[in-house]
């Protein structure tokens, strides 16, 4: 944010008791020239990694997008900081996923958005609502995790370079040639999903995880998927959750199931224990990572480099090559 720049202060009270701890915190955003800050960069706040990563695959050296949510981080159950406020309240624009991803959260982004001060898109809700899973969990109308269905989330990824565009024109050209590029990096990833799962037989394709988070992912590439708890990991599994799948498990002979990055694995683990008490042994095929990207830094940091990982992990341990 430039902060020689002229402006008038707007305040916006920022409250919900599940997202920002019952605390009513003010917000003073600038009116301001977009898309300046001391280096002449457009400042962009993103949610979880796998925005954060598009942005900075479409926006190149134009954008310095800060993130919210890092590795390991659960955005159903995170709780905003302090310094999470300031980030907002310093961008040009904000990006989040929607569907009700991010809890509580998202009447903050709504309020901020309709009050005026800082363009804020749901990315995941610009994609058509007849190419959206509605889920029984009645917390959420629609499963909010699009990206593991690459087509879907170019959908999002468009979204995002459509809003770029629009609120700075002056760099359209750049926006779309960048996004032009990759979008093909995603079309490859997506073909080369369906040749990895080729590999299975179609009586293997059994993922079973942490929580609900893979429904996408298994009615693109054709698995039968199930989770321990829900939609959101806010809500918790009880004993016949765990018995049920449990019994599941036994009757198909499943050789793998998953935990996952950003989610105890003590439902897994109780899941495990519970097939080895009749008898079956159920091997913890690996941890994939489902809200949250890996390292910053490594391969699984990006978006394309986390679905890479998360493939060769189910695809492996199914295949009895890496599970434990």
């Amino acid at each position: 944010m430039n902060a020689s720049a002229p402006f008038s202060r707007r305040h916006l009270l920022i409250s919900g008791a599940s997202t920002l701890g019952a605390v009513a915190l003010g917000i003073g955003f600038a009116n301001r020239a977009q898309g300046i800050d001391e280096d002449g960069r457009i400042a962009v706040a993103t949610t979880v990694g796998m925005i954060t990563d598009v942005v900075r695959n479409i926006g190149g050296d134009l954008v310095v997008a800060q993130g919210l949510m890092g590795p390991g981080i659960d955005p159903h159950t995170y709780k905003p900081r302090a310094s999470d406020i300031a980030t907002l309240g310093d961008a040009d624009i904000i990006f989040y996923g929607g569907l009700h991803l991010e809890g509580r959260m998202v009447e903050t982004f709504e309020k901020i958005h309709n009050g005026g001060a800082i363009p804020a898109i749901p990315v995941a809700e610009r994609i058509p609502e007849e190419l959206l899973i509605s889920h029984s969990d009645t917390s959420y109308a629609w499963d909010p995790h699009v990206w593991f269905d690459v087509s879907l989330w170019t959908i999002a990824v468009e979204a995002i370079a459509e809003s770029l565009s629009g609120t700075f024109p002056q760099h359209r050209e750049t926006f779309e040639s960048n996004l032009a590029s990759y979008r093909a990096e995603l079309e490859e990833l997506d073909a080369w999903i369906f040749e990895q799962v080729e590999r299975l037989a179609p009586e293997q394709r059994v993922l079973i995880t942490a929580h609900d988070a893979f429904t996408y992912f298994g009615a693109r590439y054709g698995f039968e998927v199930r989770g321990v708890q829900g939609v959101s990991t806010a809500s918790e599994a009880g004993a016949a959750d765990i018995q049920d799948l449990a019994d599941f498990i036994v009757e198909r002979r499943i050789r793998a199931i998953f935990v996952e990055s950003s989610v105890s694995p003590a439902t897994i683990e109780a899941v495990q224990a519970a097939v080895g008490a009749q008898g079956w042994g159920v091997a913890i095929g690996g941890s994939l990572y489902a809200d949250a990207l890996g390292e910053e830094g490594t391969p699984e940091g990006t978006y394309i480099g986390m679905v890479r990982a998360n493939v060769n992990t189910i695809v492996g341990a199914l295949l009895g090559e890496n599970a434990e």
